[in-house]
């Protein structure tokens, strides 16, 4: 057992690399192991690029070993066809008769049938190695296909003395007011370029006029997502102009806008979060404002807090969310105390 969790961390680790790139797959490493030494190893990349179990068994260079060689994955094989042919085709195919897998596939067209498949063609398979640590690596995949709803992250930025902006009287319209350091908002951009999709309330579009994409670091920027129930999103937004995909959704339709409009009937989280899982976004950061992150809150549908607490105090302005964090540990960005807190 103990070589299978050498081998499976290394098919973690791999994996990994792919985060923010894969949406909507799931991120996946995969090893191909010959007398205790790998001989291939490889990760999904990206959307519509090989999966890792081809680019695995494509680095092997004497394919002749590949019948005697075991083959680690940290999520079980696809056996049916999408962007790509089924792995479990191309592993048959290789003979290799011994595979190793973590978590069992959620998604409907494989949870289980990629297994059967392997066993059913001779392959010695075993499954459930280090299952929580790969079912955490892949958890917005499993929050979306086991939840029907995207893995929600609530994530805002509070002074010493809990407000999350002045009053509107003391700042500049149209203009963000930062409250956490440059550290901190470096590490919030990095957090963008995890996410398939970042949510705000159209109160921040109109404050703030917010970008809402990745820029302080490389990555892909999230798809924009704006609760504008009442058509009061400005014209001139910059989250309608950006190349990254906005997502409006109001109560009627806006006939002046140019993007994708979606008009929810009954404007309520239930209706907003099944539109979200019909177009497949697996993940959401939502990022303001005040009363939109309440509401969430008030609604218990969060899977992840993450709170960037400023050194400096306002002495007045718009409350910060209600959740209390004085107790819980963080870890220090600069001067700025981080705190991420997890429902499970």
């Amino acid at each position: 057992m103990d070589i299978h969790i050498k081998y499976m961390k290394r098919c973690i680790e791999l994996a990994s690399k792919g985060i923010g790139k894969t949406y909507p797959n799931p991120m996946v490493g995969c090893v191909i192991v010959h007398n205790d030494k790998i001989i291939g190893e490889g990760l999904h990349q990206e959307y519509g690029c090989n999966h890792a179990e081809v680019n695995a068994i494509n680095s092997v260079v004497d394919k002749d070993l590949l019948r005697e060689s075991t083959l680690y994955v940290n999520l079980e094989p696809c056996n049916h066809y999408g962007k790509t042919p089924p792995c479990t085709e191309l592993i048959l195919k290789k003979e290799i008769k011994n595979v190793i897998i973590g978590s069992k596939d959620p998604n409907n067209v494989v949870n289980g049938n990629g297994i059967k498949t392997l066993v059913s063609n001779g392959c010695n398979v075993e499954f459930g190695i280090l299952k929580n640590e790969c079912d955490e690596l892949n958890k917005r995949f499993f929050t979306f296909h086991n939840c029907k709803r995207p893995y929600i992250i609530l994530k805002w930025a509070e002074s010493k003395d809990g407000f999350i902006s002045p009053k509107k009287s003391d700042r500049n319209k149209r203009e963000v007011f930062w409250i956490s350091n440059e550290e901190s908002k470096k590490l919030s951009h990095y957090f963008r370029s995890q996410e398939h999709s970042i949510l705000v309330g159209v109160q921040t579009v109109i404050d703030d006029d917010p970008e809402l994409t990745t820029r302080m670091v490389d990555g892909n920027s999230p798809i924009k997502i704006i609760l504008d129930p009442n058509n009061r999103i400005p014209l001139n937004s910059k989250v309608l102009f950006n190349k990254s995909e906005t997502i409006i959704f109001s109560s009627t339709k806006n006939l002046e806008l140019n993007i994708d409009n979606e008009v929810i009937n009954q404007f309520d989280f239930d209706s907003i979060l099944e539109s979200l899982f019909k177009r497949g976004i697996q993940s959401m950061i939502v990022e303001g404002g005040a009363y939109t992150i309440q509401k969430f809150l008030d609604a218990d549908i969060w899977d992840c807090i993450r709170i960037f607490k400023s050194n400096n105090n306002l002495n007045t302005g718009v409350i910060s969310p209600k959740y209390e964090v004085d107790k819980l540990e963080f870890r220090l960005i600069g001067d700025n105390k981080f705190y991420e807190i997890f429902k499970n």
